[in-house]
């Protein structure tokens, strides 16, 4: 059981942190979509996509870079007391909070993924049937969401990054929550 869990520790690690060192570049992605945006104002006609192509990109960087955040533990945490104690209790607190995180990740991505069938033109209350249909052929497309600015795109795309960076995500909390128990253990990770 303990080389089944190293190894989806391993596996999950390592998908997240090549994910994330490509991710990371995404930030120049976002230079260059602003300053043609400020480029394109000043000199030639401005343009209509820049500004929600640059919201577009900044929700990739962010949602499939969270994962990869994770794992190197670069979050924001408030070490008043977590600092001064032992392992042992680290990973206790680590294993009851990352256990709420699990939750919370499991509600965004059930509305990760009803916000994306709507996307798709499905008004009904099952997503994940609606998905499942569109596999066996049972379910077709609809009308498809668009966004309401002058550019229009279509919506699903950046919906459906979010699914990908939210799945990710818990994946990676999993991975956590079971280096915690190793920690608890006494194994060395």
């Amino acid at each position: 059981m303990i080389g089944l869990i190293r190894g989806y520790i391993h596996a999950v690690d390592a998908v997240n942190y090549r994910l994330g060192r490509v991710i990371m570049y995404g930030i120049f992605v976002l230079m260059g979509i602003l300053l043609w945006s400020s480029i394109s104002k000043t000199f030639f006609l401005p343009t209509l996509w820049t500004l929600e192509m640059a919201q577009f990109v900044m929700v990739a960087y962010y949602i499939l870079g969270g994962p990869y955040s994770i794992q190197l533990g670069s979050n924001v945490r408030m070490d008043l007391l977590y600092g001064e104690w032992s392992t042992r209790k680290k990973a206790w607190f680590d294993l009851f909070t990352v256990l709420l995180l699990i939750f919370y990740l499991c509600v965004l991505l059930y509305g990760a993924v009803s916000s994306t069938a709507y996307s798709l033109g499905y008004w009904g209350t099952e997503p994940f049937s609606f998905f499942a249909g569109l596999l066996t052929g049972s379910e077709e497309i609809g009308r498809m969401e668009r966004s309401s600015t002058a550019w229009r795109p279509y919506l699903w795309p950046i919906k459906a990054v979010m699914i990908v960076g939210m799945f990710l995500m818990l994946l990676q909390c999993l991975s956590e929550f079971f280096k915690d128990l190793l920690r608890i253990r006494g194994e060395v990770l």
